[in-house]
């Protein structure tokens, strides 16, 4: 597996070089005129300052060689297509002394590090003037030994103009990628921040049923261990005091547990990168776009439509995405293949009132007073059998353990929403910090 993946930097790093040695040249040739007269610009620097900042695992000398001999050997083999007697020696004379332009420009950014700088756009901007000019002094000079054409003032000053307008086109061109590059990954990275926050949000439920767990096995321990108690004094009941006493041994081990895996769910809760207290907008929108991937992952065509009333403070995040995950999800669940799933928030007289509504089938009149009990579920897969039916009795002992309250809303035959859940939670209990 590790051979396999450094055959693949290779061949990945060996088509960067012919990108370059394909590129360079023929951008070489496309020239425009910025201004009015004879100053004209190639694209062939660009194209090469560009790849070598964008493909930062290349290496710049070796890429300079590469560059300026395919530069020269392409505008050789384009003088040999012209029409009247070809020249080898006279045509080396004319082009190679471009070879040193690549080659100094490549030495010049291996030198000043600009792959660490590939963040500081001043900086890009500042070297690319710099190397521009040099590099074609570099050119220059090697080109005196063929022809002896002086450097005056008026040619620096446009070797100067040149340099200005190749290298800050390649920075704006160059910023557009980055600009790009780093929303993608802002982007990434909010859906993993939302994908956490969700298994959170579901943990967080858990974790409470599991403290709830862990007081109902203490408080067993404790009556196994008076009824061991009980019996031992009694004549004759050693072996029922026995397995009394195992009884409570066993619950003892089951509360340690519950301890350890309590304290797993605490650590794996606490995530440094997520918020705590969010506004109640993105929560909602956190909620919606998680439960709507669901939806399509299971074939389903479902519209949302959220409303929020009143002027709402931060609130805890995990808190409310537990409910409202639980609820839009079982909505989802529900609703046979399209429908539509409305999810309302409001806060008043001190409390936050949030109500997810869903046009499946509806709960039968028989069946909804048991909609909260453990056990009891509506929902059956295609081989007929049943949900744990624990989520609701879930969210109904969470809620009260918040002093919150959770109900099923009556019906309106006429509405087009067949069922609709409200939750109420102190406002306090969603804001508290620490």
């Amino acid at each position: 597996m590790k051979r396999a993946g450094t055959m693949g930097k290779i061949k990945d790093t060996l088509l960067i070089y012919i990108l370059m040695a394909a590129v360079v040249p023929i951008a070489g040739e496309l020239k425009f005129f910025p201004f009015l007269g004879d100053l004209r610009v190639s694209l062939g620097t660009p194209s090469f300052f560009f790849i070598l900042l964008w493909f930062r695992q290349s290496r710049p000398i070796l890429a300079g060689l590469v560059t300026g001999i395919s530069v020269v050997a392409f505008r050789i083999g384009l003088e040999t297509l012209e029409p009247g007697n070809f020249m080898l020696e006279g045509a080396l004379k004319l082009h190679f002394p471009v070879f040193f332009y690549y080659l100094a420009f490549a030495i010049l950014f291996h030198i000043f590090k600009v792959k660490k700088h590939h963040d500081n756009p001043i900086y890009i901007g500042l070297f690319g003037v710099g190397a521009e000019i040099i590099s074609t002094l570099a050119e220059l000079f090697f080109r005196s030994f063929f022809s002896h054409t002086a450097l005056t003032a008026k040619s620096f000053m446009i070797i100067v103009v040149i340099a200005f307008i190749r290298s800050f086109f390649v920075l704006g061109f160059y910023n557009i990628f980055i600009i790009r590059e780093a929303r993608l990954s802002e982007e990434q990275q909010r859906k993993r921040s939302e994908e956490i926050l969700m298994m959170v949000s579901t943990l967080f439920v858990e974790r409470i049923q599991l403290n709830k767990t862990m007081k109902n096995a203490e408080q067993l321990t404790a009556e196994c261990y008076a009824l061991y108690r009980s019996l031992k004094e009694e004549a004759n009941q050693e072996s029922a005091a026995g397995r009394a006493l195992g009884i409570a041994g066993r619950m003892h081990e089951i509360k340690k547990d519950s301890q350890r895996i309590y304290a797993g769910l605490t650590r794996l809760m606490d995530h440094k990168n997520l918020k705590d207290f969010m506004d109640i907008g993105e929560i909602l929108n956190v909620s919606i776009t998680a439960n709507g991937r669901y939806g399509e992952s299971l074939g389903k065509t479902i519209q949302y439509k959220v409303k929020t009333e009143g002027d709402h403070p931060d609130y805890h995040a995990i808190i409310i995405l537990s409910f409202l995950n639980n609820l839009i999800s079982n909505a989802v669940e529900a609703i046979p293949s399209t429908g539509k799933i409305f999810v309302g928030v409001k806060k008043a007289d001190g409390q936050l009132f949030i109500e997810v509504r869903d046009t499946g089938p509806g709960i039968p009149e028989k069946s909804r007073k048991l909609i909260f009990e453990p056990g009891f579920t509506t929902k059956f897969n295609e081989s007929g059998l049943a949900s744990n039916g624990i989520g609701l009795a879930f969210v109904k002992d969470t809620v009260e353990h918040m002093g919150g309250k959770i109900r099923l809303m009556d019906r309106n035959e006429n509405d087009e929403y067949k069922t609709s859940f409200q939750i109420s939670l102190p406002v306090r209990e969603l804001t508290k910090r620490g």
